[in-house]
């Protein structure tokens, strides 16, 4: 516990879905309750939710709340991790879009990271942003309205974002700070505007392509269920096809 809980008395929502990357979860939750935030986790269904490390499973979390059931009202804040399958499940739950939006209207803080900035680009938050994301993203941003820029972590007004686990360290000393800040402080932080998005990178991360081609295989149990759910797709489609 720290000396001075700056987060003592605010409470702070996490959108997430299976599929959420660990890291980017457990690590601003586990600062954020560190501060003495309330921290409940929000999701599409009950029960709880798969994390994933790149592709493979890792452990899950429990969900508090579905989004149908919780109050934006409720809450001071709202975070959302990345993933590749996180936001993507997020950014087609209307109630997930609204539920974000709620948050956007009453001028709350929001943040986000990796590739969780594509439930912000679906729910309509993005135009006249200054923003950043995982770079291989940065094309859905800017064609949602927003000014990308290639740096560890961008202010603008009630958002806050950041490229991904690499960024980390800075990414959670600016949460703890953003949440704590009243919104006319947040408006003073807010990054200068930039009239032009940085370029499209020429590379994909070589740190990603080297942790890919070490990951190791997958299980047996996760092999058999792909082919599981694959097979049961293929029934669905023949169903409505006859």
């Amino acid at each position: 516990m720290t000396a001075r809980q700056r987060l003592k008395g605010r409470r702070v929502a996490v959108l997430a879905a299976d599929g959420f990357e660990k890291v980017e979860l457990s690590i601003p939750v586990k600062a954020l309750k560190l501060e003495g935030a309330k921290v409940d986790v929000i999701s599409l269904r009950h029960g709880r939710i798969r994390g994933v490390n790149l592709h493979e499973p890792a452990s899950r979390v429990h969900v508090d709340s579905t989004v149908r059931e919780a109050d934006p009202n409720d809450y001071d804040a709202l975070f959302i991790p990345g993933g590749f399958i996180n936001p993507d499940l997020l950014r087609q739950s209307a109630d997930a879009r609204e539920f974000v939006r709620a948050f956007d209207m009453a001028k709350k803080p929001i943040a986000s990271l990796c590739h969780g900035p594509w439930v912000l680009a679906s729910s309509g938050l993005l135009e006249d942003r200054t923003m950043t994301s995982w770079p291989g993203i940065r094309d859905d941003v800017v064609n949602a309205g927003a000014t990308w820029v290639d740096e560890e972590v961008v202010r603008d007004r009630n958002l806050l974002t950041s490229r991904g686990p690499q960024d980390m360290v800075p990414f959670v000393r600016e949460l703890i700070n953003f949440f704590e800040a009243r919104e006319s402080t947040r408006s003073e932080l807010a990054t200068p505007a930039v009239m032009t998005s940085s370029p499209q990178r020429n590379q994909p991360p070589a740190m990603m392509l080297k942790a890919m081609r070490w990951m190791p295989r997958p299980s047996l149990r996760t092999a058999f269920a792909m082919i599981g759910m694959a097979a049961l797709g293929v029934l669905a489609l023949g169903r409505r096809l006859a």
